[in-house]
């Protein structure tokens, strides 16, 4: 056979189209999954011979770049394209953090709601115990979200190893959700709970407190109101007295008496300042006015934060006459596993003054 037959024969035969295969549905599978997957990835990638920029493929979907999540423009430490920065600590103070409405102790009305509160848990005898004969008033205050049911068990001990001498009474008017109106509203409700127990009781002649965390700065605020100074029994202890009793004692344990701003003070933020700062612009959000009193964030008609103004007698109440007036003033402070109240704040101490701990 001549060659340019031959050459047409194989050129006519590599045309004809190639015989039909057997149809069989798991031999079709593999070569379609091949075929996907060379379609996603050429727009992915490019051609190692093509110029820089440019993609093989500009229609499909897939064709724009990824987007990624730059943490340094996220904590500040680099410039945004715009040129400003992004402060994750300052955004969420942003977000969180909105003004309160004018605060609730300035209004008359709200404190009048106050003393009838504190009148009524006065009257409640279900809370006390404690022999007819007992001249001397102990008053338990809760802490915060607590309630007089935290102070049952201790009650009952100071009855059963002081029988016919203290008569117990579990203070009723701040309980759970009310703990989040503020110290200087729940002081002025436990002083007017007091007065009703006196008032009701004509033999007692001493009063003590004894309170647990946030109950600490509340009797403090308390006791602010209640003091009545005596110029004809002025002594060591101060010359003052409560409600018409004399003070005894004043026993506080794990209270904030620094509040909880920065320096560790709340333990469970280990001391991260990031932590610490947005603590300070959003602890009202969870517990209300509360909040802005432990962390010295509230400014009540330009007045310094509450807890700076109950170190001193001031216009709002004789808070350091009242606690001299006391024969005993006792702190208890946890050394570690408090992860709510940090050990300066509860026991009244710089660090440098902390002792040792093995």
């Amino acid at each position: 056979m001549p060659a340019s037959s031959r050459l047409r024969a194989s050129a006519t035969c590599s045309l004809l189209p190639p015989p039909p295969q057997p149809q069989l549905p798991f031999a079709q599978s593999p070569p379609r999954r091949r075929r996907r997957r060379s379609r996603l990835a050429a727009p992915m990638s490019q051609s190692r011979n093509a110029p820089p920029g440019s993609s093989r493929s500009s229609s499909t979907r897939w064709s724009a770049p990824v987007p990624r999540l730059d943490l340094g423009m996220l904590f500040g430490r680099k410039q945004r394209p715009g040129g400003e920065r992004l402060d994750l600590g300052n955004w969420v103070r942003r977000v969180l953090s909105r003004p309160l409405p004018p605060p609730p102790a300035a209004d008359r009305e709200v404190e009048v709601e106050a003393e009838e509160e504190g009148r009524e848990a006065g009257n409640r005898e279900e809370v006390e115990i404690g022999g007819e004969e007992a001249d001397h008033l102990v008053v338990m205050v809760n802490g915060l979200y607590g309630s007089s049911s935290d102070w049952k068990f201790g009650a009952e001990q100071f009855v059963k190893r002081l029988p016919g001498k203290v008569y117990v009474h579990r203070s009723e008017c701040n309980h759970s959700t009310l703990t989040y109106d503020g110290v200087d509203l729940m002081g002025e409700r436990l002083a007017e709970e007091v007065r009703q127990v006196v008032q009701r009781r004509g033999n007692l002649r001493k009063i003590s407190f004894v309170a647990h965390s946030l109950g600490g700065l509340i009797s403090r605020y308390a006791i602010g109101k209640l003091y009545e100074h005596s110029i004809d029994e002025e002594n060591m202890y101060g010359g003052g007295k409560l409600a018409g009793l004399e003070p005894m004692n004043f026993i506080a344990s794990a209270t904030p008496h620094l509040g909880s701003r920065g320096n560790k003070q709340l333990p469970f933020l280990f001391g991260v300042p990031l932590l610490e700062r947005t603590a300070v612009e959003t602890a009202h959000l969870i517990v209300g006015r509360t909040g802005k009193h432990l962390f010295l964030s509230d400014r009540d008609d330009e007045k310094p934060p509450l807890l700076v103004r109950m170190v001193e007698d001031c216009d709002d109440g004789k808070f350091m006459s009242a606690l001299r007036s006391f024969k005993r003033r006792v702190v208890y402070a946890n050394i570690t596993y408090d992860h709510i109240v940090g050990w300066k704040t509860s026991s009244i101490r710089r660090q440098h003054e902390l002792p040792e701990v093995n």
